[in-house]
């Protein structure tokens, strides 16, 4: 089985690292500045479990564009891009992939697959989801900095594929319905404008209280737009979904021994969407505090915490630094 990773970023790097690794054709699609990177020194690929490997250039095939990669050997698409580019992936994935290609996105978000299906309709598209933080220290080098279970969508493919990702070491799990784990994982994910606005990482964030309330009020808001839209989150961390608040607004001390697990977290952490104010690229922030802000209007609810979430957000610049009380003043009802 030959993977094709659309989206060399972070995740994609790592995920496509792994498998290279372990002996698996990959070809990683990325923009110019990455590939030129890799093209240059290969990938370090290192892990919180201490993990280490290098993939030699020549070990990877490399591209910025489906246009060139050689679709006639079949292949899985792995989705990586962010959301925002969701659209021009799949209009790469109609334009270039043979119809029946498997397509399985493993981005932050709950409605991608909808999304490529729109615009690729002949190819296969399913949900997957990616539960660890990985940073980039260099461009030659990707790190996963907490752990945690692959998820993809259940096909007959997919447990082929499995069973391949479990062998390079990306413990993966099949399930039949990725909604769950989805809205599960987008619980987690409401910590990344928490974050991306601290400027702290992710570990030094999570001590703090104050930030610990600002997330615990965007998912008791996310969660309550759940319930009334019948959508029961999977448990993705170490506690069930509807004990995240209770266990975010506990005193530090307190904190650190009920959520220890959580805690275990390279120290170099920090959220996708800080790296993205840093680079001044365009946010995730609709796909997170976006969608549920859409879910509560599909309820007739309003959703004002993610909503004023995604106002400050659009509005962040990079070198700022909100506190937790800022945040909850400014932007929080």
């Amino acid at each position: 089985m030959n993977f094709v990773i659309l989206g060399a970023g972070t995740i994609g790097c790592y995920i496509g690292g792994r498998l290279a690794a372990g002996g698996r054709r990959v070809t990683l699609v990325g923009r110019p500045h990455t590939i030129d990177s890799l093209a240059a020194g290969g990938l370090a690929v290192t892990d919180l479990d201490r993990f280490k490997a290098h993939v030699p250039a020549r070990q990877l095939n490399l591209a910025t564009s489906l246009a060139t990669v050689n679709m006639a050997i079949p292949s899985v698409i792995l989705l990586c891009v962010k959301g925002g580019a969701t659209e021009a992936a799949a209009l790469q994935i109609a334009a270039f992939c043979p119809p029946g290609t498997t397509v399985v996105s493993l981005q932050n978000g709950v409605d991608h697959v909808a999304r490529i299906t729109a615009i690729a309709p002949r190819m296969r598209a399913l949900a997957g989801m990616v539960p660890y933080n990985v940073v980039m220290p260099t461009p030659t080098h990707v790190h996963r900095a907490t752990g945690g279970n692959l998820y993809i969508g259940s096909s007959a493919l997919t447990h082929e594929m499995a069973l391949l990702l479990n062998a390079c070491g990306l413990t993966t799990r099949l399930a039949q319905d990725m909604r769950p784990l989805q809205w599960g994982k987008l619980l987690l994910n409401l910590n990344n404008p928490v974050n991306a606005l601290s400027d702290l990482p992710l570990r030094a964030q999570l001590m703090d209280r104050d930030y610990r309330r600002v997330l615990a009020d965007l998912q008791h808001e996310a969660l309550r737009v759940m319930r009334q839209a019948g959508i029961k989150p999977a448990k993705v961390a170490a506690a069930p979904p509807r004990a995240l608040p209770h266990i975010l607004r506990l005193p530090n001390w307190l904190f650190r021994l009920a959520a220890a697990r959580m805690l275990r977290i390279d120290d170099a952490a920090r959220s996708s969407m800080w790296d993205d104010v840093q680079q001044g690229r365009a946010t995730e922030i609709d796909d997170l505090c976006g969608a549920v802000v859409r879910l509560a209007a599909q309820q007739g609810m309003q959703a004002p915490r993610n909503a004023a979430m995604c106002k400050l957000v659009a509005m962040h610049r990079k070198g700022v630094r909100l506190t937790g009380p800022e945040m909850r003043r400014t932007a929080l009802p």
